[in-house]
């Protein structure tokens, strides 16, 4: 989730702990429903390493669509420049994935672009520039690449680095940690 690779791993942070931070106490107050769903829009947010105000103007896209307010959130989340860099396999984290595209790393359909929070559409192309493509990163990248798996709405070139939207993604493909019916209540209220 927060650390990459580390978080598959039985040394994940957010698994390791049974217990929230701060001092032990021997009876805990049971979570109301509103902390409840407080805490799962918070585990959305932190997940995609979005900022509240931010979080709030893609809930209030996602409102805006046809269909499923939840799903509409999470497909929306899904479609940003640096979550598919990430699904893609360029980067290990959604954190190292949205630093390589402010960098200028990342080009989409030819032309650089350094916002992470660029939306992608069906049939987009995404590479890498080509001065980018001499760093050691880019090299240690296309040597571990193939160990990557990538999901079923996104295709990977292998040889040259260069992934495709090829359609967009649906809530079954994801595998969300989170509820959407929970963020869409919080904000409901």
């Amino acid at each position: 989730m927060l650390k990459g690779s580390r978080c598959l791993t039985p040394k994940c942070a957010m698994d390791r702990r049974g217990r929230p931070p701060g001092q032990h106490l021997r009876q805990r107050r049971r979570l109301s429903d509103r902390g409840l769903q407080l805490r799962e829009k918070q585990k959305a947010r932190y997940s995609y390493g979005i900022l509240e105000r931010q979080f709030r103007r893609v809930f209030a896209q996602a409102e805006k669509q046809a269909g499923i307010t939840g799903e509409n959130l999470l497909v929306l989340l899904e479609r940003r420049l640096d979550n598919v860099v990430y699904r893609l396999g360029f980067a290990d984290s959604r954190s190292q994935a949205r630093q390589l595209v402010r960098h200028g790393h990342i080009m989409l359909n030819g032309r650089k672009t350094d916002i992470p929070s660029c939306l992608v559409k069906e049939g987009d192309i995404i590479s890498w520039k080509e001065t980018s493509t001499k760093s050691e990163y880019y090299k240690q990248l296309v040597t571990g690449i193939e160990s990557k798996s990538v999901l079923g709405w996104l295709s990977l070139d292998g040889q040259n680095l260069v992934g495709r939207v090829l359609s967009l993604p649906t809530p079954d493909d994801v595998g969300a940690k989170f509820d959407g019916k929970s963020i869409v209540e919080y904000y409901s209220r």
